[in-house]
């Protein structure tokens, strides 16, 4: 069996061939993300997958699963690190090759396998690794099954066990393009910009969309795992303006950005426009209650406001309850209140029946954007976008902290905001409206305006949200307020971008 892991040891050592490398803090919240040979190494992935192997008979589960990898140059050959693990802790492993995280969240449906482990660093640059796991679909693991498979591998309680077996699976890709496409079809003719960023969603994206029948253009569908042009995350500013530049070229209808294992959507509208996928969100909302009023929906404390002042869903009796961000507890929660769909800000788009099986799915939240397009004919998207509430955010901006120091960091900073709140003090020039504290801080001004700060679940990283109904200036006086804040904590470094 092998030995527990370290933390502390070198590359191009004796020690690090023949010990598992695993460093603590790549169990994030919601799932496992690591620096390949940094911070784990092939032993350490070994380690894992006996550690997930030994987790799922401990939760009493048929110890079965669904295992894919993303396009990287080195995620085939941590997949079959992975599954080593898995085997000999007696686990029947059923790999479906390269895959879309979604593709490998749809075979434990197709499959009817109940577990899944998606080799992915999703958005993350090039030198993560990570694995999305989970053992109850649609669900993916939270805190607690993270906390437990920690505790297993670090302290080396892995229990190989016999059974284990190995299976590849044929076709997994053709079977899911197949279920997205085959039974959608457009009355309205619509260009599509597929922007793939090089990654994964290139062998899926562009092909899907064009078997519904849309006019697709694919941009930077070529994988290439070295990301020639930006890093694949729709989020991304750099990426955004890339799919600007190509909608504005090519007269598009929408462009539709996805992330690096598929599970995410940007949009950008037809004037070259960015739309946030909170505003996204929203828009969705709309369409939907209107076909289902009184729906129910869940978003995270990241996005915008307007689903509790926006007319229309107030005038549909549309209800949303705010909830953490990280797409394993926004599934999570829309599953358990039974909700039509989930948003994140990040893209993440959860949709239950009668849309979907209740996972993200940055494919399926294409479908819904453009089946909403379809059902408003006499409409463009920048249309519907401007038929919103005007308000003013922020991209998701994300200074670097350290793993081992940004939740110390995010509760000094959540306890000087409950402070100022509870002396009577003020958040740019007003008075403070409320201190939401489910996640981190959001803090809001009497106007409206608002700022959020908390801890990124898979990076060294905090992350950073504004929005201000009322105007620019006050969406930057409020950055400027949390800014100054975390500038008072050595401890928090340079952001990837600002406003």
């Amino acid at each position: 069996m092998l030995p527990a892991p370290r933390a502390d040891l070198k590359a191009n050592t004796f020690a690090y061939e023949v010990t598992p490398l695993v460093k603590p803090t790549g169990f994030r919240e919601y799932d496992a993300r690591w620096l390949f040979e940094k911070e784990i190494n092939l032993l350490g992935v070994q380690a894992l997958g006996m550690g997930l192997g030994t987790l799922i008979r401990e939760m009493g589960k048929e110890p079965r699963i669904v295992i894919g990898h993303d396009f990287r140059s080195y995620s085939a050959s941590i997949k079959q690190a992975l599954i080593v693990g898995l085997m000999s802790a007696g686990v029947e492993v059923n790999d479906i090759g390269l895959a879309l995280s979604p593709v490998a969240y749809f075979a434990q449906f197709d499959l009817d396998i109940p577990c899944v482990a998606m080799v992915t660093a999703s958005h993350n640059e090039n030198g993560w690794t990570g694995v999305k796991m989970g053992a109850a679909r649609p669900l993916t693991f939270g805190p607690d099954e993270m906390g437990r498979l920690k505790e297993i591998v670090l302290k080396g309680e892995y229990k190989p066990c016999p059974g284990g077996a190995y299976k590849y699976v044929e076709g997994m890709r053709e079977r899911y393009i197949a279920d997205l496409a085959d039974n959608v079809s457009f009355t309205r003719k619509m260009k599509v910009i597929a922007a793939c960023g090089n990654g994964t969603a290139g062998a899926f994206a562009p092909e899907t969309l064009e078997r519904m029948g849309l006019e697709v253009i694919p941009m930077d569908a070529e994988l290439d795992h070295t990301f020639p042009h930006y890093n694949p995350n729709p989020e991304d500013m750099q990426m955004l303006h890339a799919m600007q530049k190509t909608v504005r070229e090519q007269g598009a209808d929408v462009a539709l950005g996805f992330d690096g294992d598929g599970d995410r959507c940007g949009v950008v509208d037809d004037e070259g426009e960015e739309i946030f996928a909170d505003k996204i969100g929203v828009l969705l909302a709309r369409d939907l209650s209107s076909l289902h009023p009184g729906a129910q929906f869940v978003v995270d404390v990241k996005s915008t406001g307007l689903f509790v002042t926006d007319p229309v869903l107030q005038e549909n009796g549309a209800k949303t309850v705010y909830w953490k961000t990280g797409h394993s507890y926004i599934k999570r929660k829309s599953h358990e209140l039974n909700a039509l769909a989930g948003f994140e800000k990040s893209g993440h788009f959860f949709f239950n029946a009668p849309i979907g099986r209740g996972y993200d799915d940055g494919l399926v939240a294409a479908i819904a954007l453009l089946q909403m397009l379809d059902r408003n004919p006499d409409k463009k998207l920048s249309d519907l976008r401007k038929s919103l509430p005007m308000t003013w955010s922020s991209p998701t901006m994300s200074p670097h902290c350290d793993d081992e120091k940004k939740y110390d960091v995010v509760d000094k900073v959540v306890k000087a905001f409950e402070e100022r709140a509870k002396s009577g003090g003020t958040i740019i020039g007003q008075k403070i409206r409320d201190v939401v504290t489910v996640n981190g801080v959001r803090i809001t001004a009497e106007d409206g305006t608002w700022g959020l700060i908390r801890a990124s679940s898979n990076k060294p990283e905090l992350v950073v949200v504004i929005e201000s109904p009322t105007s620019e200036e006050n969406m930057k006086k409020m950055f400027e307020e949390m800014d100054a804040e975390l500038k008072k904590h050595p401890e928090v470094g340079e952001y990837n971008q600002k406003i």
